[in-house]
């Protein structure tokens, strides 16, 4: 194992931790907010945001998908150090890690059972860039419209048709991050 694989991780994991679940959750109850996030570095091309993500929400019980591109040694020995978390193939994952282009296809994801919608995956979307312009958002959690710079709409409205059902994103781009729930629709401008 590297040795850049053993740093990195939160230094005051209780309080680091909680504030980014704070971030985690805000970002996910109010789709196309854009939340800042500290505490955690990682090997390129794990963003910061991404690698808060992964070491607030995943475990050595959470199985994880790494998309080509970010399925390198060091995001691996990364990941094995501070997360534990079992890597897997796109359909068992709980959470999928990539960029939009990698993560496809986007129907190879779990997306949950009448019975049990929570048995879904959350896809973790490295942006090149994240603003809060672009895709028009509407939806529960947002009062009348947001914006957000998505990577398309058309995955996004088919997700959004299968509610209950369906997968959920975070996107995140250096120290920010945003989330689109699969109850929200989208809308190009």
């Amino acid at each position: 194992m590297r040795d850049d694989a053993l740093s990195g991780g939160f230094t005051d994991a209780p309080v680091e931790a909680a504030r980014a679940f704070r971030a985690a959750l805000e970002a996910m109850a109010r789709p196309g907010s854009l939340h800042e996030v500290a505490g955690a570095e990682a090997p390129a091309p794990l963003s910061t945001a991404a690698a808060v993500l992964l070491l607030t929400l995943c475990d050595g019980e959470t199985p994880l998908y790494l998309a080509p591109g970010h399925d390198t040694q060091p995001v691996r020995d990364w990941i094995a150090f501070h997360v534990g978390a079992p890597l897997v193939g796109p359909g068992q994952a709980m959470f999928a890690l990539g960029r939009w282009e990698a993560l496809a296809p986007h129907d190879a994801y779990a997306i949950g059972t009448a019975e049990y919608p929570d048995r879904s995956v959350t896809l973790i979307v490295e942006m090149p860039e994240l603003r809060a312009e672009g895709v028009r958002l509407t939806g529960p959690g947002i009062e009348t419209e947001a914006h957000l710079s998505l990577p398309e709409t058309a995955a996004f409205r088919r997700n959004a048709k299968r509610f209950p059902l369906g997968w959920d994103c975070y996107f995140t781009c250096a120290g920010r991050l945003a989330a689109l729930p699969r109850t929200t629709r989208t809308e190009a401008l």
